[in-house]
This record gives structure tokens, C-alpha cells and sequence, in this order.
């Protein structure tokens, strides 16, 4: 099957939540699994393999400066010395594609909190990033042939 570049999704379809709470002025979303791996030198190859030691979640998750979530959702608990968890689920439907992928991003922690970020003739915008532990796909977008 060729490729029809309607079924690209298309991400003005996404949506976030944190902890349950639809986040609408949410304007991006991103999480990747970055894979740990040890050199592992092999006798008689030139080539170095390796050998996966384990992996790191870290994302961002982009707003637009409407309110103060963020400083409700952890300032308070920062302070207090406790970085809060959060569970961040990430939905991509778009009507003209082969149908909709969430994933749930497990135990997140946010790297640091804005306190002030603006500018003159600039629409406010923070982003978060974070670190997390597992995920979890919820639907997946299966493969055309």
C-alpha cells in the first residue's frame, strides 16, 4: 500500500492530562525512552557491540501561559522538599488516520518549575520538562500493509 499523506496524524488532534485533568492549553506533547547500553568489545570483530543496561524516560510537556497549573500542581510540595509523581497521558486522535494511540507515562517527575517567563508582544508560553519510570500504551495505531 502506498503511503496516502491524509492518514499522517496530525497533532493538532492531541490532547494531555495530568493525574486525570484534561490540560487544555496544552499546545505540545513529547516523551522518549532513551536506552542505556554498555560497550561490550567482542574477540575476532572489529565491531563493538553493546548490551542494554537500562533506560531513561524524559519528555516536555509545552503550554500555553493561561493559568498557573504547574506552580498549583507542584510549587507547594517543592518547597516542602518533596517532588510529586505524576501520571501524564498523551492522546493523538485524528479523524482522517487509521485510528488514535494513547500512551500513559508513568511516575513522572518534572525537572523544574517556571516561576516568571514573559516578553513584550510574546505569547506566554512554559514548558516542563520531565523524568519518569514506565509507560504504558493504552491504544496503539496498527500497521497498514
Amino acid at each position: 500500500m502506498a503511503l496516502e499523506a491524509k492518514r499522517i496524524i496530525n497533532g493538532t488532534f492531541g490532547e494531555c492530562w495530568l493525574d486525570g485533568d484534561k490540560v487544555s492549553e496544552c499546545k505540545g506533547l513529547n516523551a522518549k525512552v532513551e536506552i542505556e547500553k554498555e560497550d561490550v568489545p567482542v574477540c575476532g570483530s572489529l565491531g563493538i557491540a553493546t548490551k542494554m543496561t537500562g533506560y531513561k524516560i524524559k519528555g516536555t510537556v509545552k503550554l500555553y501561559k493561561v493559568n498557573s497549573r504547574m506552580a498549583k500542581q507542584i510549587s507547594e510540595e517543592l518547597q516542602q522538599g518533596n517532588n510529586p509523581t505524576v501520571r501524564i497521558m498523551s492522546a493523538l486522535r485524528d479523524p482522517a488516520a487509521f485510528g488514535a494511540e494513547r500512551v500513559l507515562i508513568k511516575d513522572a517527575c518534572f525537572d523544574d518549575l517556571t516561576l516568571a517567563d514573559w516578553e513584550v508582544k510574546k505569547l506566554g508560553e512554559v514548558e516542563c520538562p520531565f523524568t519518569a519510570t514506565s509507560w504504558e500504551y493504552l491504544d496503539k495505531i496498527e500497521p497498514k500493509n
